[in-house]
């Protein structure tokens, strides 16, 4: 015990025992009779005894703060790195982490007029890879959307071929994930799978079907769905375009990739992270790529996040990487909705990211580090230099006469090449078979 606090305790004895002289002494003279001496006594014993719980309670803790301070850990590591080198300086300090990492469900959430059943799924598959629903017979749902290792979901152009060659506008986002999304397209446009699932059908650069109708009316003369949608919907065993979209729409909800290395971190496996990993998922924090990629799908616009499913994109504009890859030519949901020079668009989901290339709405980046500079630049504002100087802020305010000092404000090489290591560990299992 040092002196200050033998001196601390001291004060807090001394202070309890003038209390209570004080509290005799008050009752005593303030008070006529024998039943207000009661009423007196407790109202400022209580105040008395409230002041001494509290001195006793911070002379306790200058004799003991390490068992005190015990019971209130700052977080629970669930392994530190073995990288000691400056740029692992990020991970090291202990703090308290305010973000919330979780793991990806292993089923996806249906509307109640479309519960899921073997049958329904097995139609909808059916119908995602069948060529037939196109205008000429060549696409399927599944010419955009591969469900594959290498294609992640997407199709792995900078935008979709669709029907006669014609060439589409917009990078085909991933199916894969797509269940937990509460809008879909880029833009935002539908507000479910179903919805979702008939606008390419009818779209004339994608599979250019003349209307919904004919899209009914194609798949009623194909004999094996007349069985099979009575089947599957017995109650209306009809062929209609909004059983043709419930089936698709089940089977969509199916391909879901949990068990993602950065999962079995989370659940628990120490060992699923490398080191590299590991700082790239603290720099995906520290930098601000939370703020929109976050919960289990790594996107805003999914079903866990109760926030708007949108963003300006670029953020910070008339950057370089504005010019050179056509970030603002086509506008998003700001072509229609405001006058706006930048685009606004739904958050992607960030899962098997590194599958999906090339990036962007229009596609026009190939390289998944290149990716992540921009969004580090445009989106959050951040310097990218390798240089010390450049990774601190020194800004004087004129008007409270203060300093305030940002670090970490420059991304390195090294930096960028690790946060691209952790969004390598969001790849998750295809659903078998799928």
């Amino acid at each position: 015990m040092n002196t200050g606090s033998i001196e601390i305790l001291a004060f807090g004895l001394v202070a309890i025992i003038s209390g209570l002289f004080l509290l005799i002494s008050l009752v005593g003279e303030l008070a006529p009779n024998e039943r207000h001496k009661w009423f007196l006594g407790i109202g400022l014993g209580a105040g008395i005894i409230t002041f001494s719980l509290k001195v006793g309670l911070i002379a306790l803790f200058s004799v003991y703060p390490g068992p005190i301070l015990s019971m209130f850990p700052e977080q629970d590591y669930v392994r530190a790195s073995s990288d000691t080198s400056p740029a692992a300086d990020h991970i090291l300090p202990a703090r308290r982490v305010s973000y919330t990492w979780k793991a990806l469900p292993n089923a996806a959430p249906y509307p109640p007029d479309n519960p899921p059943s073997d049958e329904k799924i097995a139609l909808g598959k059916t119908l995602f890879f069948d060529k037939r629903l196109s205008a000429d017979g060549t696409l399927a749902c599944a010419s955009c959307h591969e469900i594959s290792i290498e294609k992640g979901g997407g199709d792995g152009l900078a935008t979709s071929i669709g029907i006669l060659g014609q060439l589409g506008p917009r990078n085909a986002p991933t199916v894969l994930n797509a269940a937990f999304q509460k809008v879909l397209f880029w833009d935002g446009r539908a507000g479910s799978l179903e919805e979702q699932a008939l606008g390419p059908l009818v779209n004339p650069v994608e599979m250019g079907m003349p209307s919904l109708d004919s899209v009914v009316e194609q798949v009623r003369n194909i004999p094996e769905y007349q069985h099979a949608f009575r089947e599957v919907f017995a109650i209306y065993p009809v062929v209609t375009i909004e059983n043709i979209a419930k089936a698709i729409a089940a089977f969509e909800r199916t391909l879901i990739t949990p068990n993602s290395p950065y999962d079995r971190f989370v659940q628990g496996d120490s060992s699923a992270l490398s080191d590299k990993q590991l700082r790239g998922m603290a720099l995906f924090e520290s930098t601000g790529c939370t703020l929109c990629h976050s919960g289990p799908n790594f996107s805003g616009a999914s079903v866990f996040d109760g926030n708007t499913p949108y963003r300006i994109f670029p953020a910070f504009p008339n950057t370089e990487f504005e010019t050179k890859y056509g970030l603002v030519e086509d506008r998003g949901v700001a072509s229609t909705a405001s006058k706006s020079d930048r685009g606004v668009w739904r958050i992607p989901s960030l899962r098997n990211v590194s599958r999906t290339a090339p990036y962007f709405h229009n596609g026009s980046v190939d390289s998944l580090e290149e990716a992540v500079r921009i969004m580090g630049h445009v989106q959050l504002n951040r310097t990218l230099s390798n240089s010390d100087i450049d990774d601190r802020s020194i800004q004087w305010s004129v008007n409270e006469s203060q300093l305030r000092v940002s670090n970490n404000q420059a991304l390195s090489d090294i930096e960028i090449k690790e946060i691209v290591a952790f969004l390598e560990a969001l790849n998750g299992e295809l659903p078998t078979p799928y």
